[in-house]
């Protein structure tokens, strides 16, 4: 057996296995309140649905919507019902395997990047941001953080906003001069 036939059949069977998954008897944190908030989604979805042109005939344009909508209602509403009724896995917490605060940083992280994009500017946001992020997530010495958080941000800004002249906020960064300094550099004031 070559070694592509032996990874076709473990393909086959990883399949096989993801197709025959057995039902589970129990539910992980969070997931009946995952499951209740697809509904609420779903109905969301099928009131929005109604808007469109309510009961006016099977041939209406928003029965189509109402049709798929409704589907996805009964299907959420079974499994929120399934999920509810299964005891809570032993042993697993919200916070240790579904919301962990490595992932509640990374989240302030980019909320703060959303807010400090527009008054400061892409280029100190994101050197911010890279800095602390890679810090945080890689644990290396600053020499190394700063080397990757800046070089990848330099290879950004070049990619984005030099070769594919992306718009970014400016901020407080002088972006302009510094552009026309490396135009006049290289290209001679032209």
């Amino acid at each position: 057996m070559s070694p592509t036939d032996h990874d076709t059949d473990a393909m086959q069977d990883f399949e096989a296995d993801d197709l025959h998954e057995e039902r589970r008897d129990t539910r992980r944190p969070g997931e009946a309140v995952f499951a209740f908030l697809l509904l609420a989604f779903s109905l969301f979805l099928l009131w929005s649905a109604y808007d469109i042109s309510g009961f006016e005939a099977l041939s209406a344009p928003g029965t189509v919507p109402m049709a798929t909508t409704l589907v996805m209602v009964i299907a959420a509403a079974l499994i929120a019902t399934r999920t509810r009724r299964l005891p809570p896995i032993s042993g697993e917490t919200f916070k240790q395997q579904i919301l962990p605060p490595v992932l509640i940083v990374m989240a302030l992280l980019l909320l703060a990047f959303g807010v400090l994009l527009r008054p400061l500017g892409f280029l100190p946001t994101a050197a911010l941001f890279l800095t602390v992020a890679i810090k945080m997530l890689w644990r290396q010495n600053w020499g190394r953080t700063l080397a990757v958080a800046l070089g990848s941000l330099l290879l950004i800004y070049v990619i984005f906003r030099i070769i594919f002249t992306v718009l970014m906020p400016s901020g407080v960064f002088p972006e302009a001069e510094m552009l026309q300094f490396f135009r006049n550099l290289f290209g001679g004031g032209a």
